[in-house]
């Protein structure tokens, strides 16, 4: 009479165990047969006649308004894939880190968005920038969170989109000052949500590019973007290592197209307001 209810349980678990074996097969083998994507050249992207672009959404890379889609790298891009005949699929994509993966996976062929990273290949300059110090104005001679210039920063706890590129310069800087400068990455917001944190008192410091501060800063009265962080330099769009005729695709346009009007008019549009 003991071996029937064991005998009962082990019918009973029999088909539950075959079943999730069978799961965990299924799922086990699409993900190995699911191919993985991989960075496409301009011949793969011609032939789609698609560019897939990443960027970032700020006022001035790419924003919605009202109806209108604006930005200087969304109209910079759009001309590229007009004069190429292709359609651009734009995305803004917040997260440094992310925009590279998709640029390692194949999900974009570019990035369009400032900027500066070794493992990738670099455009022909576009724009120049510099990352800036955002903090709340001084509030009186002894402000002790004011920062007044570079040495300053020592012992401070600077915000940072995770991932950024800023990362790397900051800590050179802690090295030019000689001493600690603390660093938080943040995940969830871009550059233009820390600056309003800084305005509005929830963090101190943030670091961020010097075009996306101006264009902030006219509406958050009490945010000062005056102390530089890094040199001014040139900011590029980048693409996949395996992409050089992409990349020679770009240049050779960039360079016909930044002497014509219609280039000089978006750059007014967004960097000489």
């Amino acid at each position: 009479m003991e071996t029937r209810p064991k005998l009962r349980l082990f019918r009973y678990l029999v088909p539950v165990i075959i079943i999730l074996a069978l799961i965990f097969t299924f799922r086990y083998c699409g993900k190995q047969e699911k191919p993985l994507g991989h960075p496409r050249d301009y011949a793969a992207i011609a032939k789609e006649g698609i560019l897939r672009v990443a960027t970032e959404y700020n006022s001035i890379s790419f924003y919605v308004d009202g109806d209108t889609i604006s930005g200087f790298h969304y109209e910079l891009i759009q001309a590229f894939a007009r004069d190429k005949r292709l359609k651009a699929e734009i995305t803004p994509v917040m997260s440094f880190e992310e925009r590279l993966k998709g640029l390692s996976e194949g999900r974009y062929d570019v990035i369009a968005y400032g900027i500066l990273k070794d493992s990738l290949l670099l455009t022909s300059p576009i724009v120049l920038n510099k990352q800036v110090l955002v903090q709340r104005k001084e509030n009186g001679e002894n402000d002790s969170l004011y920062i007044r210039n570079q040495l300053d920063l020592a012992r401070r706890t600077l915000h940072v989109v995770k991932g950024s590129p800023s990362i790397l310069r900051i800590q050179n800087l802690g090295n030019e000052i000689g001493d600690t400068i603390y660093i938080k990455e943040i995940e969830k917001y871009g550059p233009e949500q820390l600056i309003s944190l800084v305005a509005h008192g929830d963090i101190d410091y943030a670091v961020c590019d010097e075009s996306i501060a101006r264009a902030v800063a006219d509406s958050l009265s009490q945010i000062d973007i005056n102390t530089a962080i890094s040199f001014t330099q040139f900011y590029s769009w980048a693409v996949s290592k395996q992409s050089p005729v992409l990349l020679d695709s770009l240049n050779t346009w960039l360079d016909k197209f930044q002497k014509k009007s219609e280039y000089q008019k978006i750059y007014k549009k967004y960097y000489n307001q």
